[in-house]
């Protein structure tokens, strides 16, 4: 019997989960426009596969529709091939789901587009570890990365294959841990490069005989596995916005508005960011990821960091300018989490704020009096005290579709509650398993 193939139609949830549903590839013209049957009550799948409580139950019907676009077809040695589309989920009419969440962002960056005309430009860092305890002493090594030469080629030629701009790829500090980075995308693509990397990564490793996680820690002892997310700015020219060499840290007046919005409400888009109960034995002090709502000028421990330059010729400078926000990992849908940061930043625009000066000293050394006085707070220290800062918030659930933000708080105390009889060691080992 000859094999049929298949295409996977697939959205990437709020969970930060790819799922989705197969069909036969001579059927793609007709899936393009009528897609495939999906549920409303699947927003409420929790990473662990619970269904948090729903006020859709068991009623509604809505379209999967692929998008050619991000279609991902590649082939791996022994001759097996992986074919997937991510889509939009939409009601029977046709009309964009309120809960899709490359609606969601979609929606973001038109706001940002009407309020100052600029584009988004962003990128995803993402760091990922592979299971097993790997060499030893190897921090940065070349003879880890050489050990893994072959799933490294394989992993950025997979990439390639399926339209993304691989930049470059490293052995990481912790065990087994590596880097992977790719160019930077316009509006929504680099949200969706970002889930195609993640899916192609633990294929990638699957077929060399390796499993990949980019769950947040593995090891409170050790090292966490972060997502940056470079942001910057360009008009309907593709003139760059984000730079001007009078402004502080080189920022323009649009990019200081912006990074003052992403810091005024980082606290409250947090549980949009790093989602996951383990998130936040990551975002602690002296881990270079985040602990507090400050700018750093090429600063690693600031949670939002002006980014080096290579160039010191103006026009170059322009190009290459870029902020970077660092509370973030891959227990976030990259949309959702990009979503969350643009709408904080366009709130920034609209209160016509101003960020604080860059941080230059440690700031776990201040009492919470001293950081109020300079504008910091420490960012929620669990997840709970995140989705209280999230739902406590009116401007920020007034960013995103009514009934979201009670969706949202109901989907994640199900994971909570998933694991709460879990030790940290067994809630660590129960999200490397899932992502």
């Amino acid at each position: 019997m000859k094999p049929m193939p298949l295409i996977f139609a697939a959205t990437c949830d709020i969970a930060g989960k790819v799922r989705g549903k197969a069909f036969p590839a001579d059927q793609l013209d007709r899936r393009l426009s009528r897609g495939v049957g999906w549920v409303p009550t699947n927003v409420q799948i929790n990473c662990f596969d619970g269904i948090g409580d729903s006020p859709f139950g068991s009623l509604g019907d809505l379209l999967l529709v692929p998008d050619p676009a991000c279609e991902v077809k590649v082939g791996f040695e022994g001759g097996a091939t992986e074919h997937f589309m991510l889509g939009d989920i939409v009601t029977l009419e046709g009309d964009p789901w309120a809960f899709c969440t490359r609606q969601l962002l979609r929606e973001a960056l038109a706001r940002l587009h009407r309020l100052s005309g600029a584009h988004l430009v962003s990128a995803f860092e993402h760091e990922f570890q592979l299971r097993g305890t790997g060499l030893p002493n190897e921090g940065f090594g070349r003879n880890a990365f050489e050990r893994q030469r072959v799933f490294l080629e394989s992993l950025m030629g997979t990439l390639k294959a399926a339209g993304l701009t691989p930049d470059s790829i490293m052995k990481e500090y912790g065990p087994n841990q590596f880097e992977v980075v790719v160019a930077p995308g316009t509006g929504v693509k680099s949200a969706d490069d970002a889930v195609i990397l993640r899916e192609l990564t633990r294929s990638a490793a699957q077929h060399a005989g390796e499993a990949a996680t980019f769950a947040p820690i593995l090891d409170t002892a050790s090292v966490g596995n972060g997502v940056h997310i470079h942001l910057s700015f360009r008009d309907d020219t593709g003139t760059p916005l984000t730079y001007d060499e009078n402004g502080a840290c080189g920022m323009s007046g649009l990019t200081d508005a912006f990074a003052a919005g992403v810091l005024k409400y980082m606290p409250a888009i947090l549980a949009l960011t790093a989602p996951s109960v383990v998130s936040y034995e990551r975002l602690t002090p002296h881990r270079w990821s985040a602990a507090y709502n400050n700018l750093g000028f090429r600063d690693r421990e600031a949670s939002l960091r002006v980014c080096p330059v290579t160039s010191r010729e103006p026009a170059s400078v322009a190009k290459q300018f870029n902020i970077e926000y660092r509370a973030a990992d891959a227990a976030a849908c990259p949309h959702l989490a990009l979503a969350a940061v643009v709408h904080a930043g366009c709130q920034g625009i609209e209160e016509e704020l101003r960020a604080p000066p860059a941080t230059e000293d440690d700031l776990s050394l201040l009492s919470p009096g001293e950081l109020a006085a300079r504008g910091f707070t420490r960012l929620p220290e669990t997840l709970e005290a995140a989705l209280d800062a999230f739902t406590g918030s009116d401007t920020v659930t007034g960013w995103f579709p009514e009934q979201f933000a009670d969706v949202y708080r109901s989907h994640k105390e199900s994971e909570i509650a998933h694991i709460a009889d879990l030790d940290t060691a067994g809630k660590c080992a129960a999200y490397a398993d899932t992502y």
